[in-house]
């Protein structure tokens, strides 16, 4: 069986590469336990200076997470519980990385996979990408990390065109928004992959890790997220959420009731 994700460290760079092309390199629980291990890995050696994430193939950097692993109704934990291994777990630690990193978007970016590369510190972006977060398309309350992300690395006006519109993006639409920082065609990529890394693994590291943390601390909020929690919850155990997940499996259109 093939490794889902695979872990390279080349002197001062790692590169955490999601292996999974068949299923558009989407993660499950275990898929997100490899992830989080080469995270710690990588943030371990203190030799690395910069850690660069991506895909195998060229249609799609991750699906996101497998919406067969999301829990409903009674299955669904309270909101206040996180495991180590969740998503929302593992894209705040993937955030948490010492040393900057960098989000090589080798193709489209879907559901969870969004909030993945805006955890990294900067995005570049593949022309002929495309974006969409269908979290209310069928009754996902998104987690309190994500949200922040993409209110904080972006605007509160991106956030609610994907969020509550889910809304479809173009490559040349995250460019215009900031989600992106840059866009090059796909003979490009890869050298501006390893200049962007060459460049960062280059310059000054206890400088570059101090300055990365005190950046995050000046764009942090003080949103109230015990009551974001307490609606997660109510979404996680709504019949809204039973009949989404129901409708996206039997690909029709959900009826929704608000309850």
């Amino acid at each position: 069986m093939t490794d889902t994700v695979l872990l390279t460290i080349d002197g001062p760079r790692a590169t955490i590469t999601l292996n999974d092309p068949a299923k558009h390199n989407r993660l499950d629980t275990a898929g997100l336990g490899k992830l989080r291990e080469a995270i710690e890995k990588a943030d371990a050696d203190p030799d690395v200076r910069v850690t660069v994430l991506t895909g195998t193939g060229e249609k799609t950097f991750c699906s996101g997470y497998d919406l067969g692993s999301i829990p409903a109704g009674k299955e669904a934990r309270p909101s206040s519980e996180t495991h180590k291994d969740s998503f929302e777990t593992v894209m705040d630690r993937l955030e948490a990385m010492r040393m900057p990193t960098l989000c090589a978007l080798n193709g489209g970016v879907y559901g969870g996979a969004t909030d993945m590369a805006l955890a990294c510190d900067f995005r570049l972006g593949v022309k002929g990408m495309r974006f969409f977060m269908p979290a209310a398309r069928f009754g996902l309350h998104y987690y309190p990390g994500g949200l922040r992300r993409y209110t904080q690395k972006v605007s509160p006006s991106f956030a609610k065109r994907a969020f509550l519109l889910s809304e479809d993006f173009t490559d040349e639409a995250l460019l215009r928004v900031g989600y992106l920082d840059w866009l090059v065609d796909r003979s490009e990529f890869a050298a501006k992959v390893d200049e962007t890394a060459a460049k960062l693994a280059g310059l000054a590291p206890l400088s570059m890790a101090n300055m990365k943390r005190a950046i995050e601390q000046f764009a942090q909020a003080e949103p109230d997220i015990p009551r974001i929690r307490d609606g997660i919850r109510e979404c996680q155990t709504s019949e809204d959420l039973r009949e989404g997940l129901t409708a996206l499996r039997e690909k029709r259109v959900p009826a929704f009731k608000g309850r």
